[in-house]
């Protein structure tokens, strides 16, 4: 026994006198968490997690029961429906986290690829990354208003930064869609096609997502800024050409760790429902994306197979996940479905709208072709010139009010459901289409018009943290206050 414990000491003392400084201080370096990381290995993360955190979950999911897209019918949702605590800080603060963590991280593609960073010469990576950077800024900053940017991302050097006025924002989102254009157009050394889940490393069809998102945030500004129609038509003509070039996230997989978010939230909770709202404005016009949209329910007593479409009413549905009501088809068969990010047909309306409100006459075969790109995108089959001209173009008025309702009406059933955040924002800034939760118009509550302050900020940072009612303070752009 002593002999083994001898060798034993013997062998472990001349292991570690043959183990120099260095080697030790290899030996205790963590490879699984490097504390440098090149451009190439972060770019990556935050692509996916741009589309599937920021694009693909519980903003989105409430942004649609608040915007009548959808109605809750079960637990947070069914909540959010009737308005029960939306005012809470918790509500969505893992979003509020998540989008300052993938900024972070885009804050440190960016430096690293600036002009005395160590990867200088990686235009188009720097330029993919202000892309995305202004796309989470955005979404930031329309949920919750003014928020910190400018003194953000400092780390313990500033643990309270000030919250940037979305005036302010704004300027800094145009600001980085243009420097990405420059960019994206020097020569530069080519970003890996295993590294952009989107592009593929294709810089030109970057450059057109940053001139799409141009047009998309300038058109936000109707409210606030008299040119802002003009200045997004003007980016249009830079921006998608068809389908195939939309920003769109297409690389999910049919695993349980691997599917899309919205499919994943369907199989695991069941808090969704068709909304009345939606379903009516569709209904109204023989919309055949009904049947692509909507599954049906068997309504009868006996399950006997009467099957109908079952829309549950905003306010009013019973709460349930017995699948009582009818629910969106194309979630439920979505476990690879796409999380669009901007779309095509998005960016045709923009152009119907812009056009309309500077009086240009051809707004109503941009409307039209927003519609077909929209059919195609969801597989419609159908005709949409047929239910273009046959439902949509006798409800044009020739007053702008009235054009205006028919092309925002249109590009809100259009967005149905994976581009709900969108929807959201272009409701708070027209007022359009009418929506009907009776809780609205209730003392007390109304519509949700941003999202409550995350609780790092309510109180570690409540010094800087604006006072706000969800149900009474708008956002700047939609004719809040500052």
């Amino acid at each position: 026994m002593k002999y083994k414990l001898l060798c034993i000491t013997s062998t472990v003392l001349f292991l570690f006198a043959g183990c120099s400084e260095s080697t030790m201080d290899d030996v205790n370096k963590e490879l699984n968490d490097p504390l440098d990381v090149s451009v190439k290995n972060i770019l990556p993360s935050v692509i996916l997690q741009s589309a599937f955190e920021t694009t693909g979950t519980d903003i989105a999911w409430y942004a649609s029961v608040y915007v009548e897209h959808s109605t809750g019918t079960y637990n947070q949702l069914y909540n959010a429906d009737r308005r029960i605590g939306q005012n809470a800080a918790t509500l969505l603060t893992n979003n509020w986290n998540s989008l300052y963590e993938v900024l972070n991280s885009l804050k440190i593609i960016l430096d690293k690829t600036s002009a005395s960073g160590p990867e200088s010469d990686f235009y188009s990576a720097r330029g993919v990354a202000q892309v995305l950077t202004a796309y989470n800024l955005a979404v930031l900053t329309d949920g919750w208003g003014s928020v910190p940017y400018s003194e953000a991302f400092l780390g313990l050097k500033n643990m309270k930064p000030k919250f940037d006025k979305q005036s302010f924002l704004y300027v800094k989102i145009q600001e980085l869609l243009d420097s990405a254009i420059v960019n994206l157009a020097k020569n530069s050394r080519a970003i890996d096609a295993i590294s952009d889940y989107i592009y593929k490393g294709n810089v030109l069809l970057w450059t057109k997502a940053a001139w799409s998102l141009k047009a998309r945030y300038y058109m936000r500004l109707t409210n606030v800024d008299p040119q802002a129609a003009q200045k997004a038509l003007d980016c249009v003509a830079n921006g998608f050409a068809d389908n195939s070039e939309s920003l769109i996230f297409n690389s999910y997989e049919a695993t349980s760790v691997g599917e899309n978010p919205w499919f994943q939230f369907l199989n695991d909770r069941f808090y969704l429902s068709v909304s009345k709202t939606l379903y009516d404005l569709m209904d109204a016009t023989a919309d055949p994306r009904i049947a692509y949209y909507f599954d049906v329910v068997d309504t009868s007593a006996d399950y006997s197979g009467k099957y109908a479409y079952v829309p549950a009413e905003s306010g009013n549905a019973e709460q349930s996940i017995n699948g009582i009501y009818s629910i969106s088809l194309i979630t439920e068969y979505g476990q690879t479905a796409p999380t669009p990010m901007m779309t095509y047909h998005e960016l045709k309306f923009i152009e119907a709208e812009a056009k309309r409100r500077l009086g240009i006459a051809t707004f109503d075969s941009s409307l039209m072709q927003a519609i077909a790109a929209n059919f195609s995108f969801h597989g419609v089959t159908e005709s949409p010139s047929d239910f273009y001209n046959q439902s949509v173009k006798p409800l044009l008025t020739g007053t702008l009010e009235g054009d205006l309702n028919v092309i925002i009406t249109q590009k809100y059933i259009a967005f149905y459901e994976h581009e709900a955040i969108e929807a959201y924002n272009d409701y708070r800034r027209t007022g359009i289409p009418k929506l009907n939760n009776r809780i609205n118009s209730m003392a007390g509550y109304g519509f949700v018009n941003r999202f409550p302050y995350g609780v790092s900020e309510t109180t570690a940072n409540i010094e800087n943290t604006p006072k706000i009612d969800v149900y009474k303070d708008k956002v700047w752009w939609a004719g809040g206050t500052e």
